[in-house]
């Protein structure tokens, strides 16, 4: 018995389904044109998409920037290189700079300089365009070193003597590096004998003492240094004023004496320095020997000698009298050796500098070296008889000095500030 296929079929999909073998899709024309249609317009679009974008593209160049050095000082210049740069295609047009701190510049040629007046890190960028309407960037990184900050404290005026501090461990470091210092006390002085008087290491300590001994100005120049090749340098002045002093002059006397025993033929010397204790004016020197028992008197001499002043005189002793009981004797006395002084204000670096000016100046210093005093037992009598005991072979003597000197009494005087 034969069966009929039976056949199955979709309207809207044109599908017809024969009993269970494949499916077969039909399409009526106008559905065909359709999707033709479309097809069409999708590569078209696609095309145009491509020459649009195509059209739109822009060649950017290549931007290229050496720095030169990348490490420099404050103040110091950098060298800004972008002449490797390539336009990739047409010609550059143009170079911008942005140098980091805030300033800016334009260049026809790839190449510029800039000076840096602070320490930090500066970004330097660089854009280059290009007759296409492209633009490029290139960066490079300058770091500045900074200078160390000098922070020093010290008088300006002192009076000669006076302990004057200089100051400089408050100096820093921006970047926290070590300071190492350099003190020159005195630019007028070559310290190192080096033919340059400005560079002279007197110190290297951030406090020092300054000599003030001697009054003036004294110049002198501070440098410290970081150690990574900044340096800074100030100069100092430190005004040294003498010291005034009140001069009151007063007389006084002092005595000095000897006792001794000379044979016949000896000599005594001994030696005094009046000028010491003040100006002197004049002095009296008074020998005398031990009353003899019977005439005639011992003959002895006393001598002064002053080597300083070339002075030197001698006297004999003068036979006394025996029946007053008066002792043979010699005199040596001067007067108006030096002249007096009157009393006013002074000015001088030092109470020792100021003393030795009032009692060694020329006009009034004499008596002011050495005094050498000598006795000499030129003749002791009765002398003995022929192979007898010598009844008076020598003599007991006694040497006074007195002495009339000025002695100048200092008082200093504060006239107004001395140190700031």
């Amino acid at each position: 018995m034969t069966k009929k296929k039976q056949v199955l079929f979709n309207p809207s999909s044109r599908t017809i389904r024969k009993g269970k073998g494949r499916l077969l899709v039909m399409m009526s024309r106008k559905s065909e044109r359709s999707f033709t249609f479309l097809v069409v317009q999708t590569l078209l679009f696609s095309l145009f998409a491509g020459c649009l974008e195509a059209l739109d593209t822009t060649v950017d160049p290549r931007a290229t920037l050496e720095a030169y050095p990348t490490l420099i000082q404050e103040g110091e210049m950098v060298t800004l290189d972008a002449r490797k740069s390539s336009p990739v295609e047409g010609v550059i047009t143009g170079y911008a700079w942005d140098f980091g701190d805030g300033t800016t510049a334009e260049t026809v040629i790839g190449f510029t300089s800039h000076t840096y007046l602070a320490y930090g890190q500066y970004t330097v960028r660089i854009t280059v365009t290009n007759d296409q309407g492209g633009a490029d960037d290139a960066i490079a990184t300058i770091v500045v070193n900074g200078a160390p900050v000098i922070d020093l404290s010290m008088p300006t005026t002192v009076r000669a003597g006076d302990a004057a501090l200089l100051d400089a461990s408050s100096s820093y470091d921006p970047e926290g590096n070590a300071l190492t210092f350099g003190w020159d006390l005195n630019v007028r002085e070559d310290s190192n004998g080096d033919g340059d008087p400005a560079n002279d290491a007197d110190a290297t300590t951030d406090t020092v003492l300054l000599d003030t001994s001697v009054s003036g100005l004294i110049y002198g120049m501070l440098h410290v240094d970081d150690g990574a090749g900044a340096a800074a340098f100030e100069p100092f002045e430190v005004n040294v004023t003498a010291r005034t002093f009140q001069v009151t002059w007063i007389t006084e006397s002092y005595e000095i004496s000897w006792d001794e025993y000379l044979n016949q033929g000896e000599s005594w010397r001994g030696n005094t320095t009046p000028g010491d204790v003040g100006r002197v004016l004049s002095f009296t020197a008074i020998l005398e020997l031990d009353q003899d028992v019977a005439p005639p008197h011992d003959n002895f001499t006393l001598a002064l000698n002053i080597a300083e002043d070339n002075y030197n005189r001698r006297v004999a002793t003068e036979p006394g009298n025996y029946s007053t009981n008066e002792p043979a004797r010699a005199e040596l006395s001067e007067e108006g050796l030096n002249e007096r002084s009157e009393d006013g204000m002074y000015t001088a670096d030092s109470e020792e500098e100021l003393l030795a000016m009032l009692l060694n100046s020329q006009d009034n210093s004499k008596g002011t070296g050495t005094w050498v005093w000598t006795v000499v037992a030129r003749q002791s009598d009765p002398d003995s008889l022929i192979g007898d005991i010598d009844p008076d072979p020598g003599n007991d003597w006694t040497l006074t000095v007195e002495v009339l000197v000025m002695r100048p009494s200092l008082t200093e005087v504060a006239l107004g500030p001395t140190s700031e």
